[in-house]
């Protein structure tokens, strides 16, 4: 009788050191915001609650029927799909600094765009297994994925979310990639890619004062190269060893967004160099524990449903660090873990409780 794998710890720990770091640096780097709720641990409290919720989302997937899941993978990213069209219906989509990604629940909101991540993984990894023979043909099992990325990137662009979009569609392009596509399709795909995130940048005002910004920040520092100049200045005062938590400046209304999308220009800050560089390598620790566990997953399914998941969490933690660097321009996604947010703590660690799964199997 063959013995049952253990889960992976190393993998479990990157993800548990992480999301006690994002804990702190929330607890950090919110109390000036929170004055206005009057309640300097109001945000603290808020993602103390999701991280109990994530856990909870973590063990329910670390024990979910994963064959039952692949058959109800439609029926999923279809009732996901249906969420992204509510955020644009008044009195159910809400709306916040001109961007409609929420759906309001009272006490809450939810955002769907966070979940479509997971069910594209999920839809994908079901297709690119029952089709894999058929990867090669280039209509009949590589553009049926790219048609739901398609339909998905509209609904958010309409958001509009473009930061999204991008992530997705690196995902999709890994998967295709870890499916056994044909490299000409992949490139061909790369530089659709390439050149649609350029046009979109160049046509939409707003976008392109991001590219402007991020090409020249300091010619107008007060306005468009405000932000990125503001993240710099915090990444750059940590130095080596950090302020100390807490002692954060740029916290106190000068970084906008300073304990979501930006909040690793905070850690940089207060922890410096070797804070930003420890938090670099538990997201490496968690990228390779993940593709090892993908790679030795009993079957086609498994193995793209945990490349997948890996890819996607990874790769915005990626653009979320580069955007913080000045490395590419700003786009609003926030850092995997770390960040404050209700649906992306709780479903990010419901991923990783879908890897745990495979990787005791």
């Amino acid at each position: 009788m063959q013995k049952a794998k253990q889960i992976n710890y190393l993998f479990l720990f990157s993800v548990m050191v992480l999301s006690a770091i994002g804990l702190l640096m929330v607890f950090s780097a919110s109390p000036t915001m929170a004055l206005k709720h009057g309640d300097t641990y109001f945000y603290l409290k808020k993602q103390l609650l999701y991280i109990l919720l994530g856990v909870a989302a973590l063990i329910y997937g670390a024990k979910l029927d994963l064959e039952e899941l692949k058959k109800r993978a439609g029926l999923i990213f279809a009732i996901s799909v249906a969420l992204l069209v509510l955020v644009f219906i008044p009195g159910v989509g809400r709306k916040v600094l001109g961007a409609s990604r929420w759906i309001d629940l009272g006490i809450l909101s939810f955002q769907p765009s966070e979940l479509i991540k997971f069910t594209m993984v999920l839809i994908l990894a079901k297709w690119l297994s029952v089709k894999k023979s058929q990867i090669g043909d280039f209509f009949g099992g590589f553009v049926p994925p790219l048609l739901l990325f398609a339909l998905v990137s509209a609904l958010i662009m309409k958001q509009p979310d473009m930061g999204t979009v991008i992530t997705i569609g690196i995902t999709v392009f890994l998967m295709l990639f870890f499916a056994g596509a044909r490299i000409v399709h992949l490139m061909l795909l790369g530089g659709v890619g390439v050149a649609g995130a350029l046009v979109m940048s160049i046509i939409t005002p707003y976008r392109m004062q991001r590219l402007v910004a991020y090409i020249d920040p300091w010619k107008d520092p007060q306005g468009v190269g405000f932000h990125i100049i503001q993240s710099l200045l915090a990444v750059g005062s940590g130095g080596l060893f950090g302020l100390g938590l807490g002692a954060s400046r740029q916290k106190f209304f000068y970084l906008p967004q300073q304990f979501t999308d930006f909040i690793f220009a905070i850690l940089c800050e207060e922890m410096g160099f070797f804070g930003g560089v420890s938090v670099v390598a538990f997201f490496a620790l968690f990228a390779v524990q993940g593709y090892r566990i993908a790679l030795a997953a009993d079957d086609e399914f498994k193995r793209l449903l945990a490349a997948g998941l890996i890819s996607w969490i990874t790769m915005q933690a990626i653009i979320n660090i580069m955007v913080v660097i000045g490395l590419i321009p700003t786009t609003g996604i926030p850092l995997p873990f770390i960040s404050y947010g209700g649906t992306a703590t709780i479903i990010n660690l419901f991923a990783v409780g879908i890897v745990l799964n495979i990787s005791k199997k």
